[in-house]
């Protein structure tokens, strides 16, 4: 009998994930249970991927009460907490806690021992990849915890949610959140090459289309699609942000914490964490991670936007 699976965070990646567990994960004849704290997003996601396939609750409570995997995708550590904290309130013995939130792995941590410690399982369950790619199924899923706890959640990663799995069986819970922030700062410090390396050839005459198709030949996949937004002017055009500035900078905040706690020096995190605080004060919460391209164009003489 397939266990009653239930979502708690419905952003843009949790959408994505839901969407292809109701298409493409083994619920049995269960519907997906669905909370989200402002319930018309809910409402929104199981009216599009049917009504008898999902089911909306109204409270954690309510969540805690019907399901027996419970997965959680929060924008940051003291929401993922408070939510925990009132997801402890009821009985959780027997039952599985998957954390797909982006969080310190100090966190991760501490909520594993407390999860256990009331008779429930815990995985720590971060993902890589854009909205886009959770909305098609082609995630990584980074997975750890304890090796029962890890088997249970994988018939819905790999094929499902993702196209590939990182497996950390069998070893603490934060060692995926510390994935998960180092392996941020990649995308970070790779947007920040970008926009220094398209403001340098747009101020020597090289030109950014010329550029671009280098970068298309030399690095096709997430450097030629972080360029093509750039150079269309994505990066300050879109209302709602693919990746938040706030929670870029709490990623980069983690990891620099990191960095000073172990005597580890990321100069060039440090620099992207500058351009993002200028992005949030020029474009507020329209601030995207590929909106250091405008900070670095601002800084570099030019104006923040690229197109007239």
């Amino acid at each position: 009998m397939a266990p009653q699976i239930a979502w708690i965070g419905l952003g843009n990646m949790g959408r994505g994930m839901c969407k292809n567990l109701v298409e493409k994960g083994d619920l049995g004849s269960n519907p997906l249970i669905l909370y989200n704290r402002t319930k018309a997003r809910a409402d929104d996601l199981a009216a599009n991927l049917g009504n008898d396939r999902t089911r909306v609750v109204d409270s954690v409570q309510d969540v805690v009460k019907s399901a027996d995997i419970i997965f959680i995708c929060l924008s940051d550590d003291a929401t993922v907490n408070n939510t925990v904290d009132t997801i402890l309130e009821s009985p959780v013995s027997g039952k599985l806690i998957v954390d797909c939130s982006t969080v310190h792995p100090d966190t991760t941590n501490a909520l594993e021992k407390r999860i256990v410690a009331k008779g429930a399982e815990f995985v720590g369950m971060p993902v890589f990849g854009a909205p886009a790619m959770a909305n098609s199924g082609n995630l990584v899923c980074v997975i750890a915890g304890s090796k029962a706890a890890t088997s249970k959640v994988k018939p819905y990663t790999k094929g499902v949610m993702g196209r590939a799995d990182i497996d950390f069986s069998n070893q603490p819970a934060g060692n995926a959140t510390l994935l998960k922030v180092i392996g941020n700062t990649f995308i970070l410090n790779m947007v920040e090459q970008l926009s220094e390396g398209l403001t340098l050839a747009e101020k020597t005459g090289l030109g950014t289309d010329n550029l671009h198709q280098w970068i298309e030949a030399m690095f096709p996949g997430p450097y030629a699609a972080y360029s093509a937004r750039m150079l269309a002017g994505d990066y300050y055009k879109r209302e709602e942000p693919l990746f938040h500035v706030d929670l870029a900078k709490k990623d980069a905040g983690h990891a620099l914490s990191l960095a000073r706690e172990t005597g580890t020096s990321m100069p060039a995190l440090v620099v992207a964490n500058e351009h993002l605080t200028k992005v949030k004060e020029h474009l507020g919460d329209k601030g995207d991670i590929p909106s250091i391209y405008g900070a670095v164009r601002q800084e570099s003489g030019l104006k923040f936007e690229n197109k007239d």
